[in-house]
């Protein structure tokens, strides 16, 4: 697969990478199927793929992936907050929003799952990490999201609930809350139009009041 490789630099990649990178093949979409077979390339889902282990010259990045299976999305909710150090909890699964409806993706890769947004145009930032560039909530966009989206943990319908909800029920430490940018979180509550985003700003901007 020395051929393939040289074709293919990118461990994530599309079906028509794929198919051009085997145009000299009579019949690819057979190769295709051994290679899926042989494990030497693994369908995240159709039309996406990575390389198998043993053909993979650096690690893939599930941010990628994530803003690839589902899109228009970003990287957000519970994993775009590990990924800024804001809660102490490992993330298995790759949480997005999506202007779509939500829905979640378990794939050879791991669990993608998407929460509906009314706005994707506000609060995210482009990474880039190595070869790859994917899209990630900024710290003040996934705690929106997170507060915003938040079903099962009770509402958020004062100050004094706003201060449980982010340091007991997140338990995001208050040195962290304070360097976050109140005015961004007052856009974002107006974005997505959500009283309890709105709620927790004023209790960030007001850091200590136990309302």
């Amino acid at each position: 697969m020395i051929e393939l490789r040289k074709k293919i630099d990118h461990e994530v990649f599309d079906y028509q990478a794929l198919l051009d990178a085997l145009e000299g093949y009579a019949a690819p979409r057979d190769k295709i199927t051994k290679l899926l077979r042989d494990e030497v390339i693994v369908r995240v889902k159709k039309g996406l793929y990575i390389f198998g282990d043993d053909y993979r010259r650096r690690p893939y990045s599930r941010e990628l992936l994530a803003n690839l299976i589902y899109g228009p999305s970003f990287v957000s909710l519970d994993y775009a907050l590990a990924y800024h150090g804001m809660i102490p909890e490992r993330v298995e699964a790759v949480t997005s929003v999506a202007t779509k409806r939500s829905r979640e993706f378990n794939t050879p890769v791991g669990v993608f799952s998407y929460q509906t947004t009314p706005s994707l145009h506000t609060g995210f930032i482009r990474i880039e990490q190595g070869e790859d560039a994917f899209l990630m909530a900024l710290p003040e966009r996934a705690l929106a999201d997170r507060v915003r989206n938040d079903r099962g943990s009770g509402g958020v319908g004062s100050m004094k609930e706003a201060r449980q909800y982010l340091t007991e029920n997140l338990r995001i430490d208050r040195d962290d809350l304070r360097k976050l940018n109140v005015e961004l979180i007052d856009e974002l509550a107006a974005t997505l139009r959500s009283r309890k985003v709105e709620l927790c700003g004023k209790w960030i901007k007001n850091l200590g009041d136990e309302g």
